[in-house]
């Protein structure tokens, strides 16, 4: 009887000083640890899964496999899994981005995602083949010359519609509203991305349009100001429009500068992490060049990202009134991170960012001032209204999360760039 006692009151205290442990602050650390090495375990066990898968496919496939390819395939699939924007880029893709952000490559001016197998169009880029040709935002390309696109990676399908110059190509496009898809010709240019085009108008209000966010845009920001200023004397001058509409986005220290252009303070835009220590605020800097002077900032459904930045730090600081329908809604940061010599680059959802008042425009986009519907040219017509990144089947079933899409490195730079751009945008 006395032993049973005993052995009643070993067991009371020894779990007394479980629930002692468990509940002291300690406890709790030690009880994540535990979980942890649990994950830490589990994971490691899923590795030695695809470990064998791969070993099968190397050794038993009815051909021999390309083990690089087996490996990149491998690391796509994770990725890819991860959201739409997020993706890995191998050596040549890698380096066809860094020719898009640097401002010039060839091809025929589209700014491009992937959606539901087909591509899908974000943003023609100003006085290219493409835009003259009529393409337009949200349209859906289902053929290119001879090759249904289902099936291709965006890479794949990029890559087909890059070319020599002055070679031909055929596009087949499918339009919202339209009863048939339509066959575009178009003939491969040098695509000469010129971030910021400008003119005055009645002669009393300076007309500045940014099409893209790459390391030009803020130098080709300044002139465009300066030059105005020059054309009209400061007692004339009645304000600024600044054009972002189709503006797909584009690099993060890109668009603070351009907002800092016409702050003379204030918070632009903050970067909100997977842990609070993560979270960065950016600042406007170097005052606003254009001295108080009255902004209307024209923004619609291809305004993503990098554009709806500029145009959420205007608006909240009550700098600008928008004009135009409600933007993209693409919110997320995409982080650079070049993988070694030959082994490309990762582009990886780091953030999400969120306007100086905290408003998040991932899904939600940025609301005009002012509701204005932009016409159609009539050959054009027959067309829905763009849908936003609300739109994606992805938001339905996570939660929300914020086209950058490339980035590029300059020599010497440092080794992450940080990029916004809508609808993981690759241009093509």
């Amino acid at each position: 009887m006395m032993r049973k006692n005993f052995l009643f009151f070993l067991g009371a205290a020894a779990g007394a000083c479980l629930t002692l442990l468990v509940t002291a602050p300690q406890g709790a650390q030690w009880v994540a640890a535990a979980k942890a090495a649990a994950a830490g375990a589990d994971a490691y066990s899923q590795l030695n899964l695809f470990g064998e898968v791969f070993e099968r496919v190397r050794t038993e496939y009815v051909e021999k496999p390309d083990d690089s390819k087996l490996i990149e395939g491998a690391i796509n699939g994770m990725v890819t899994a991860l959201d739409p924007h997020s993706r890995y880029m191998n050596q040549s893709a890698w380096q066809d981005m860094q020719e898009t952000t640097h401002g010039e490559f060839g091809g025929l001016g589209l700014e491009v995602t992937m959606e539901d197998g087909l591509v899908k169009v974000v943003a023609p880029i100003d006085d290219t083949p493409a835009a003259k040709a009529g393409i337009m935002s949200g349209d859906l390309i289902t053929r290119i010359d001879d090759d249904a696109v289902q099936g291709l990676s965006l890479e794949q399908a990029v890559n087909k519609m890059k070319g020599p110059v002055d070679t031909k190509t055929r596009l087949k496009i499918l339009r919202s509203g339209a009863e048939l898809p339509s066959e575009i010709s178009l003939v491969r240019e040098i695509i000469r991305v010129r971030p910021v085009r400008y003119h005055t108008e009645g002669g009393d209000i300076g007309y500045i349009r940014i099409s893209s966010f790459n390391e030009q845009t803020t130098d080709g920001l300044r002139k465009a100001i300066g030059d105005i200023s020059k054309q009209i004397p400061p007692e004339k001058l009645a304000g600024y429009v600044v054009d972002l509409r189709n503006n797909p986005g584009g690099l993060l220290d890109q668009a603070v500068s351009v907002s800092s252009a016409f702050m003379a303070r204030g918070e632009v835009v903050s970067t909100r992490g997977r842990t609070p220590e993560e979270t960065q605020r950016f600042t406007a800097r170097g005052g606003d060049l254009t001295n108080g002077k009255p902004l209307v900032v024209l923004i619609n459904g291809g305004s993503a990202s990098a554009s709806e930045i500029v145009a959420g730090a205007l608006h909240d600081h009550k700098r600008a009134t928008l004009i135009g329908t409600r933007s993209f809604g693409k919110g997320s940061v995409q982080t650079i991170i070049p993988l070694g010599a030959g082994n490309g680059a990762l582009a990886l959802t780091t953030a999400r960012y969120f306007t100086p008042s905290g408003h998040s425009i991932q899904a939600q986009g940025v609301t005009p001032d002012i509701e204005v519907l932009q016409d159609v040219p009539a050959e054009l017509k027959g067309r829905a209204e763009l849908k936003g990144e609300a739109s994606r089947q992805w938001f339905r079933t996570k939660p929300a999360r914020c086209p950058e899409s490339a980035g590029a490195f300059a020599p010497g730079a440092p080794p992450r760039r940080r990029i916004v751009r809508g609808a993981r945008g690759t241009a093509a």
